[in-house]
């Protein structure tokens, strides 16, 4: 069904049920959704905007998150972590009264049982070595190893250096299978420069 959500719309951040984002918040407007947010169900949904500008159409997909943890600070700026929760599909924005925006959405029933085959899982972690060894990252590797196959492509999803149009490609990815095909594309994509210049736009 069709639910009501207040949004916080955050260019180039993407959030995935499971995982958490560590958020400051420091905007009035933002505050004030916070603060709206505690009193009712601590749920707040990220989505990204389709340009870095006041008021840009929002993409289609984004999450709802749970407020977990969270500091207030004595000049009303918060430290808070955000757990996913569910993704979900914007029907249409409101016209709100509040300082923050809402919009109509839809929740998405992702198959959180979903699992890769095991060429899939080699494949994308014989290239997750490749990137990291190309971009200059230090990984516990045993411990990629002992991750399940959500946790593993949607946190790489969430944390990996691509710009905002492709980490939402990721959000927006049907499955769990479609979502690892595309992230080792990418791997392959950013990974495969080595001029030495900044990490290429995906569009």
């Amino acid at each position: 069904m069709p639910t009501r959500l207040s949004i916080f719309p955050l260019p180039g951040a993407v959030l995935f049920p499971g995982l958490q984002l560590p958020l400051h918040i420091f905007e009035p407007r933002y505050r004030a959704l916070v603060g709206d947010a505690l009193v009712r169900d601590r749920k707040i949904a990220l989505i990204q905007p389709q340009r870095p500008v006041e008021g840009s159409p929002l993409y289609t997909i984004g999450c709802v998150g749970r407020i977990g943890e969270i500091e207030a600070m004595d000049d009303g700026r918060y430290n808070l972590i955000l757990e996913g929760e569910a993704r979900f599909k914007m029907l249409r924005e409101l016209d709100a009264n509040t300082a923050f925006r809402q919009v109509e959405g839809e929740l998405i029933e992702d198959d959180t049982d979903e699992v890769l085959s095991h060429a899939q899982r080699g494949g994308f972690e014989r290239e997750a070595r490749e990137f990291a060894d190309a971009q200059g990252y230090s990984v516990d590797w045993d411990s990629v190893e002992r991750l399940d196959d959500q946790s593993l492509i949607n946190g790489v999803s969430q944390i990996a250096p691509f710009d905002g149009a492709s980490k939402q490609a990721l959000l927006e990815a049907s499955s769990l299978s479609a979502r690892c095909e595309l992230l080792v594309q990418l791997m392959q994509f950013f990974g495969r420069d080595d001029s030495g210049e900044e990490i290429t736009t995906f569009q």
